[in-house]
């Protein structure tokens, strides 16, 4: 057998200490180098019980958010994670020890893993077919069609219960034959990868047989994904949200959701946010896509109000809401209507909505669902029927004024005013820049609009 190296194993422990130790009641022992030798390891004295023999769901949650650091965002991970290397100390923390076997995931990959439990989610099995030859499993000359009918077979089901309830054991499970019918390959490092995640759901599903941990790691994905600043996972981003084009308002409802669920790495606590706080979703909402690491974020969702031209207006304690566009016209259609029937939104030989208008309404008022905290359904909004194109202007006018109606109404938008005077000044700041950009995006907007009803 190889002799083992302490010395490396103890700059292996420091490097993990410096990355990991941070972390809210994450134990990693300190190694003392300069006592150490290729035979003997010195290190700081760590008492506790293995965690798989008490029951600390909480401590499994934190494990969870730590293979993420490990895995997702530093790419030096623990490749021997076993219930005997995992400890609960008696102060109530979990402790890593034995870093003689240690992994390291590089960027391309790390964005791949991403990218694939993005698509996953999101049903986008081609997309996850192509991510498969990223990480390795497939050569890029696969049959891009057979494989994605064949996740589709595997997967489908699987998500189709939403991503609380995927099981990373279950997933493997399923794919083992596909594998092999594929002729996929195995990367080397896919193994270790697997287990460092695997063990912890197995410790989990111990005391907690409902426990999934793809369920508890997908709100820091989903968070990653609309923060990180990496050209690869923006470009993912930007194509999930723009399917053929389209603007997918579900799916950022989707990841927003989500990664309101990720509790941050110095606020890590045991209870969670109760879903019915919309003050505290639309802070956090702001927070986020106020500030640089949501600039991308931002950028689309001023772009997707842009295109409905509404001119959201949040200053001293004021909404107002002004429509030039997909909104205005739906207003005109409807100030026009009731000057010649009592019913709303009536049918009009003039009246001028597209398709692309509907879309744009649509869009809008599930934006505005999503800045006042979901409060008009008490969760997450409710998706209307998209009609199918057509000539007759009423079906555009019906719907018109079924958006109208449920569009969040100013007794339901005010108490969200509270919420300003908690922002950081320079986040305040941000805020009261927006309406002079939006003011911007929507001249222009109208500008080139009335050029093409006007000349083509």
């Amino acid at each position: 057998m190889q002799e083992m190296d302490y010395i490396k194993e103890a700059k292996n422990g420091l490097k993990f200490r410096e990355l990991y130790g941070g972390i809210e009641d994450v134990l990693v022992p300190y190694m003392y180098l300069e006592n150490t030798t290729r035979r003997v390891l010195v290190m700081e004295w760590v008492e506790g019980k293995k965690l798989s023999e008490v029951k600390d769901l909480y401590l499994v949650e934190v494990g969870v958010y730590c293979s993420f650091n490990q895995l997702l965002e530093y790419g030096f991970y623990h490749a021997d994670p076993h219930p005997g290397n995992l400890l609960r100390t008696y102060n109530g923390k979990l402790a890593y020890i034995d870093f003689g076997m240690m992994g390291e995931f590089n960027q391309e990959f790390r964005d791949g893993f991403i990218e694939a439990c993005l698509h996953l989610v999101n049903r986008d099995f081609d997309a996850l077919a192509k991510d498969f030859v990223t990480l390795g499993f497939l050569p890029p000359t696969s049959d891009k069609e057979g494989v994605t009918k064949a996740l589709t077979g595997v997967f489908q089901n699987a998500v189709a219960k939403g991503v609380s309830n995927i099981s990373f054991g279950d997933l493997l499970g399923n794919l083992g034959t596909t594998m092999y019918k594929l002729k996929f390959q195995i990367p080397s490092y896919f193994s270790l990868v697997i287990r460092s995640v695997a063990v912890l759901e197995g410790i989990a599903i111990g005391f907690n047989p409902n426990y999934k941990v793809l369920g508890s790691t997908y709100p820091w994905i989903a968070r990653k994904v609309l923060t990180d600043s990496s050209p690869q996972l923006r470009s993912s981003l930007q194509a999930l949200l723009y399917e053929k084009g389209v603007f997918r308002i579900d799916r950022l409802e989707s990841l927003l959701s989500e990664s309101l669920r990720a509790r941050t790495e110095k606020a890590l606590v045991k209870s969670q946010l109760e879903d019915n706080d919309s003050k505290v979703a639309v802070k956090q909402i702001l927070s986020f896509t106020l500030t640089e690491k949501g600039a991308f974020v931002r950028e689309i969702l001023l772009q997707e109000i842009a295109k409905a031209s509404v001119l959201v207006l949040f200053i001293s304690g004021l909404w107002l809401v002004t429509g030039l566009d997909a909104f205005g016209l739906a207003t005109l259609d409807y100030l026009t209507s009731m000057a010649s029937t009592s019913i709303p939104f009536a049918a009009s030989s003039s009246s001028s909505m597209t398709e692309e208008d509907m879309m744009n309404l649509r869009t809008f008022r599930r934006l505005m669902l999503i800045l006042s905290g979901f409060q008009k359904n008490g969760g997450s909004p409710v998706e209307l029927k998209r009609t199918v194109p057509s000539k007759n202007q009423n079906m555009y006018s019906e719907e018109a004024s079924l958006i109208f109606y449920q569009f969040p109404s100013v007794e339901e938008i005010l108490p969200i005013l509270s919420v300003f005077p908690e922002l950081p000044p320079e986040l305040q700041q941000q805020l009261l820049l927006l309406p002079a950009d939006l003011a911007g995006r929507l001249i222009s907007r109208v500008t080139a609009r009335t050029i093409r009803r006007v000349f083509l």
